[in-house]
């Protein structure tokens, strides 16, 4: 099957779920990441998290507070420096 046709079949298969006509096989699901504890342990400021995380200083602190909750990309990568801390130095070199 070439590259093409996987792309197609898995299109295909999204909008099946997105209609109701088909079941996912899997979900992905994070927990709601503890930023101000994530941030904390990691010893460095709103701004320079949000640099890091390629966001603003204000989406941080909604994050901090719990008015807003990661979601998507962001979700992912929270949890990853929740599991591994030393994958943050690595967003912060970029």
């Amino acid at each position: 099957m070439s590259l093409f046709d996987e792309l197609k079949t898995s299109l295909e298969d999204a909008v099946e779920i997105h209609e109701g006509r088909k079941k996912a096989q899997r979900s992905t699901r994070y927990e709601v990441a503890d930023v101000k504890t994530i941030r904390a342990r990691l010893n460095v400021s709103q701004k320079d998290f949000a640099n890091a995380m390629g966001t603003s200083v204000d989406t941080i602190k909604s994050w901090e507070s719990r008015r807003r909750n990661p979601t998507g990309l962001a979700a992912k990568v929270l949890s990853t420096i929740q599991e591994n801390p030393a994958f943050y130095k690595a967003l912060e070199a970029q």
